[in-house]
Formats: structure tokens, C-alpha cells, sequence
């Protein structure tokens, strides 16, 4: 079998398996509000998130894949050295996706997928090679990297802000209202965490869609930059599979270690967060269902009882958050290096 052909179907294994670890690794961020709520118990959640999980990527559009497809350019490099720099790209988001899970630490994979591959690309082919976009900033553009790191860094402050408006608009709608409104609350959950399960797929699975489709094109197996629906599809099983696995130690961290989780915390943290991804991915913005989720929580607490809210157990999080890009990329470029020194 050719050389190529080998490396191609390595790659898209990795591929497929950062998804998973995207999907288990995510999977806490969605139903962390609903278990700790008590709307629904673990296995309630699980499913019902994975089927809306399933949904998302196939009906979501592709937008945000061609964001992610496009943002590093090895199409004038050998084919297998541009296929081993995706490949050790990923290895390396894959790597810290696994040791944040373990240590239940809240990280983005949307980070580590983008701080994996622009080290090993910068390390690999040079910094011209990652598409910047800077530039393109001041002239009020959007694109490449950074449009990745405007969306990342932004959609949490909109999340925190969404939430904390939201949260009083819903106290003050339901401003006397007796205690067995709980018991609707929990049953909204179910609408709610669907919404927030379909748009969380339909941004997540797309960064997977549009470095599958990039390693196709690398490969010389399509003409041009265009997501297969087989591609689509592949992607959805992925995550779903990743989704119904779980990250259980994640859960403890946002339903219970950042603010005392009732169920109109969960609902209005599920709106916002719904709201803010699927808003994103209508824009081609990949953001990081982990921020939003833990910032919406983080706004809905400040807005009632800020006293009450983790700060420490938060700020901890944000830390996670800055060294998510260099970690990854430090792996991906150990990744890199062991590969040729073997090679």
C-alpha cells in the first residue's frame, strides 16, 4: 500500500479520535446543569444529549469547518510531511484533551486543537504558514487565527453577560411564584439541554469536519476544499460515541464547584449557552462550549448572590484556559520531534 495512502488513514484515525475525546471530553459541559439540577438523572441526559449531539453536525451547515479547514496552508509542502504536521497537530490536542480530562479540569478542545497545530506548523514549515489574520484585524476582518481567538475570547464575556441578564429578567418574571414551579423548570430542561446539545454539535464536530476535509485535500483525494457528507456523517458518529462515554469528572467541577446549581440555574444557563454557540456557528466562529457553559454559570451566580460564587474555583478554570494554546502546542511539537528522530 502506498506510503501515502497509509499516512492518510493514520491521520483520519487521529482525527476521528480527537473527536471522541472532543465528544467525552465536552460531554460534562452539556449535561453538568442538568444532573446537578435534577431534571434528569445521568443516563436521561446522556441520551437525549446524544442524539441532538448527532443531529447537529449533519444539519448545522459547514461554516465553521472552512474557518478550521482554513487557518494553516501546507498545500505547497510535501504531501506526507503535510499530513505528518496535521497528524502530530492532532496528537498533540489530543494529549491535553486526555490530561485535563483526568484531572477533571473544565479545558477548551477548541483551544488545543488550534495551539496543537499552529505549533507543529510553526515549528514544522514556518510561522507564513499559519494563516494569522492580524492583519486583517485592523482593517475590521475577520480571519484565520484571528478570528478563532476573537470568537474564544469573546464568546465567554457574552456568555457571562447574557446570563447575568437573563438570570434577572427570569427572577423578575417569576417573582413570587410558588416552590412546585421547580418541577416545570426541570421539565424545560429537557428543550433546553436538546438546544444546547444540537448547537454544541454543530460547532464542535465542524473543526473535525474541516481538518478531515483538509487532509483529504492534502492527500490529493478531493480537487478542492469542500466538506463530503460522508465526512459529515463520520464526524457525527464520532462525537456522539465521545458524548455517550462522558466526562464525569468534569461534571463535578461545573455543576458543583462553581455555584449552587437549582433548576432555574441550569435552564437559563442552558438558553445562554445554546443561544451564544449556535449564534457562532451561524457566523463560521468556532468558540468553546467549556467557556460558555462555565462563564454562563459564572454570570447567572454574580447576578444573584455574587458572594456566593466559587471565584477561586473559577479563576482556576481561566488559568486552564490561558495555557490550553501552549500546552497543546508543546505537545504537538514533542509529538513532531519524536517522529523524526524515529523517522
Amino acid at each position: 500500500m502506498d506510503t501515502l495512502l497509509i499516512l492518510a488513514i493514520a491521520t483520519i484515525a487521529i482525527v476521528l479520535i480527537f473527536e471522541y475525546t472532543n465528544g467525552f471530553h465536552d460531554a460534562a459541559n452539556i449535561i453538568a446543569t442538568v444532573i446537578a439540577s435534577r431534571a434528569m438523572t445521568p443516563v436521561q441526559a446522556v441520551l437525549l444529549v446524544a442524539f441532538f449531539e448527532f443531529l447537529g453536525p449533519l444539519l448545522g451547515g459547514t461554516a465553521v469547518a472552512n474557518t478550521i479547514g482554513k487557518f494553516i496552508t501546507l498545500d505547497d509542502l510535501d504531501r506526507t510531511l503535510a499530513l505528518i504536521i496535521v497528524l502530530c497537530g492532532l496528537s498533540g490536542a489530543i494529549a491535553w484533551n486526555l490530561i485535563t480530562w483526568w484531572f477533571g479540569i473544565p479545558s477548551s478542545s477548541s483551544h488545543a486543537l488550534v495551539g496543537g497545530l499552529a505549533g507543529v506548523v510553526m515549528v514544522a514549515a514556518g510561522g507564513d504558514h499559519v494563516a494569522w489574520g492580524f492583519g486583517d484585524l485592523l482593517h475590521g476582518e475577520l480571519n484565520g487565527v484571528a478570528k478563532v481567538i476573537v470568537a474564544l475570547i469573546l464568546s465567554p464575556i457574552i456568555g457571562f453577560w447574557v446570563g447575568f441578564v437573563l438570570h434577572r429578567v427570569m427572577l423578575g418574571l417569576l417573582r413570587g411564584a410558588r416552590p412546585s414551579i421547580n418541577r416545570d423548570l426541570r421539565h424545560l430542561q429537557f428543550v433546553t439541554s436538546a438546544g444546547l446539545a444540537f448547537s454544541h454539535g454543530a460547532n464542535d464536530a465542524q473543526k473535525s469536519m474541516g481538518i478531515l476535509t483538509l487532509v483529504l485535500l492534502l492527500g490529493g483525494f478531493i480537487p478542492t476544499f469542500e466538506v463530503p457528507f460522508w465526512v459529515m456523517l463520520t464526524c457525527s458518529f464520532a462525537i456522539t460515541l465521545g458524548i455517550l462515554s462522558g466526562g464525569w469528572q468534569i461534571v463535578r467541577t461545573l455543576g458543583f464547584s462553581i455555584y449552587k446549581i437549582r433548576p432555574l440555574h441550569a435552564l437559563d444557563s442552558q438558553m445562554t449557552a445554546a443561544s451564544v454557540i449556535f449564534s457562532s456557528s451561524m457566523f463560521g466562529a468556532p468558540v468553546s462550549t467549556t467557556h460558555v457553559v462555565a462563564s454562563s454559570i459564572m454570570g447567572i451566580g454574580a447576578s444573584e448572590r455574587p458572594k456566593a460564587v466559587r471565584w477561586g474555583k473559577a479563576f482556576e478554570i481561566v488559568a486552564t484556559w490561558i495555557i490550553t494554546i501552549p500546552g497543546a502546542a508543546l505537545m504537538s511539537i514533542c509529538c513532531y520531534l519524536l517522529v523524526n528522530f524515529f523517522v
